[in-house]
C-alpha cells in the first residue's frame, strides 16, 4: 500500500456521511457550534455558497451574506466537527465553479436565478422552506 492510499484510507474515517447535496450558488444554513467557556450552543449562518474547493478531507467552503449592507465571508471545511449540520435553504442557477464576481454587486443583481426545473428528478435535493 503506498503512502497517499494509506492517508486516504486513515482520513476517510473523518470524512461525514450525511451531508446533503449543495452546489456553488446554493443558499444554505451552516449550524455551528459555539463554545463557550462550559457551555455549547449552535449558531445558524445563512449565505450564498460561492466557492467550494478541495476534496476529501481537505474540502472547504466560503459561504457569503449580507450583514447591515456589508458583505461577510466564512470559510469552513465541510467536515470540521464544529459543524453540526448543513440545510439547503435554496437552490440557484450558478454558470461558474467560483462566485467571487457576487463581491462587487449590489442590490437586485445581487441574486441568483432560481434552479427550480427538474428538482423532482434528482436525488436527494430537498428544499427547506
Amino acid at each position: 500500500m503506498s503512502t497517499q492510499q494509506l492517508i486516504e484510507s486513515i482520513n476517510e474515517a473523518q470524512l461525514k456521511t450525511d451531508l446533503p447535496r449543495f452546489d456553488v450558488g446554493d443558499t444554505i444554513n451552516v449550524h455551528v457550534r459555539i463554545v463557550e467557556g462550559a457551555k455549547e450552543r449552535i449558531q445558524v449562518f445563512q449565505g450564498v455558497l460561492i466557492s467550494r474547493k478541495g476534496r476529501g478531507i481537505n474540502e472547504m467552503i466560503i459561504v457569503r451574506r449580507i450583514v447591515d449592507d456589508q458583505g461577510v465571508e466564512r470559510t469552513w471545511p465541510i467536515n470540521s466537527p464544529l459543524i453540526a449540520k448543513f440545510e439547503v435553504v435554496r437552490r440557484a442557477d450558478a454558470r461558474r465553479a467560483k462566485l467571487y464576481f457576487l463581491r462587487d454587486r449590489v442590490g437586485k443583481s445581487r441574486r441568483l436565478r432560481d434552479r427550480r426545473r427538474g428538482m423532482k428528478h434528482v436525488e436527494g435535493q430537498k428544499t427547506v422552506h
